[in-house]
């Protein structure tokens, strides 16, 4: 809501809200910053005054009063796909309702030297940016989050398994540290896929992996095989350099030309590390004419918009992002002691753990008879 002007052409003040309310201008400004040192009752007059005369507080002004930006800075990757975006928007609003500007820098996720991070996070604290929110999806992006030398309490976002020692060595630094991790419990979210495939009579399987530098695709492949496993569903890992849907269909169509050579068996189910794979995946059985999930069942992880809407509707992993998102400014939150740090539903490997939700859908069906 912009602020409204008076007949003099100004926009109202801090003293006009005061004296409508019928309070001081100190009791107005500790509303505005959210101090816990008002009575209800006040707050609400305050409140309502603020709403009627269309009062915005400056900033700036704030600023210099409190000695405080009263703005967390983000580091995210270039990425514009709709999960980042559902993410972004939940920081940006989480924030904005607790009185904080957020300041967003991008970097490449795939590419970024150690140099591009150190750049952006003095980009950052120049602006005296009270927090850093880091979005590590890489193994390389966790390990500058963990290196860089900075005085704000940081948040990193990340998943809970890489493909090498160093991601566990740049968690456990963290810990000692001005910071918190946050991320999706994916561990979980895969366990339960396994066990419906297993409900589902599946024995032998076929699993695209994610690009391996990617946080995400590691611990969902780590996950799998450790679950598959388990529940004794013979499964084989095909790597993939990309999350394309192009790059899994070209993958999975060699394997069913090779498997139509040979005259082998295919697997009755296709788990991918995404929903994008899980496209691909789909082009390419339907171009062999295997059915699902009447001759081969296939399961995806993300939930991305149009995943109910494919023929048939994908079984798939919803990550609540939305839920990660307020998670990380609570966590910057509390570090910079505004609120009391929240319960994390679950924790692993020093990263505190948002729920993600297996969604059953058409897409997963019982075992062939071959």
């Amino acid at each position: 809501m912009s602020g409204t002007t008076g007949g003099n052409g100004k926009k109202p003040s801090i003293f006009e809200v005061a004296k409508r309310a019928g309070v001081s201008h100190q009791t107005v400004s500790r509303v505005i910053n959210h101090s816990p040192d008002v009575a209800a009752a006040t707050r609400r007059k305050v409140q309502e005054a603020i709403r009627k005369l269309g009062y915005r507080p400056s900033s700036s002004a704030r600023a210099l009063a409190s000695h405080r930006s009263r703005t967390i800075g983000l580091i995210a990757g270039n990425g514009r796909d709709p999960a980042s975006i559902t993410m972004l928007s939940a920081i940006e609003a989480t924030a904005r309702a607790r009185g904080f500007f957020l300041s967003v820098t991008f970097i490449d996720e795939a590419g970024a030297t150690r140099r591009d991070f150190d750049e952006a996070c003095e980009c950052l604290i120049s602006q005296n940016v009270e927090a850093c929110i880091i979005l590590a999806s890489t193994e390389l992006l966790l390990e500058y989050a963990c290196a860089v030398n900075i005085s704000p309490p940081r948040v990193v976002v990340t998943a809970t398994h890489g493909i090498g020692a160093a991601g566990k060595s740049a968690l456990r630094r963290l810990s000692a540290r001005n910071a918190a991790v946050v991320g999706i419990d994916q561990w979980s979210a895969i366990h339960e896929v396994a066990v419906a495939v297993h409900g589902m009579g599946h024995r032998s399987a076929w699993y695209l992996a994610g690009p391996s530098q990617w946080r995400d695709a590691a611990t969902r492949l780590l996950a799998w095989e450790r679950c598959s496993a388990e529940y004794s569903i013979d499964s084989r890992t095909i790597r993939a350099q990309t999350w394309s849907p192009m790059e899994a269909y070209a993958r999975i169509n060699h394997y069913l030309e090779a498997y139509g050579e040979r005259g082998g068996n295919l697997p009755t189910v296709i788990v991918t590390g995404n929903d994008n794979q899980a496209i691909g995946v789909a082009r390419a059985l339907h171009e062999h004419s295997i059915r699902i999930p009447k001759d081969v069942s296939l399961v995806g992880f993300d939930d991305i918009s149009a995943a109910d809407s494919l023929y048939p509707p994908l079984c798939t992993v919803r990550p609540h992002l939305t839920q990660l998102g307020r998670a990380a400014v609570q966590e910057a939150l509390a570090l910079l002691g505004v609120i009391i740090r929240p319960p994390a539903p679950r924790s692993h490997h020093g990263v505190d753990l948002i729920p993600a939700t297996f969604v059953q859908r058409n897409s997963l069906g019982q075992t062939p008879r071959r």
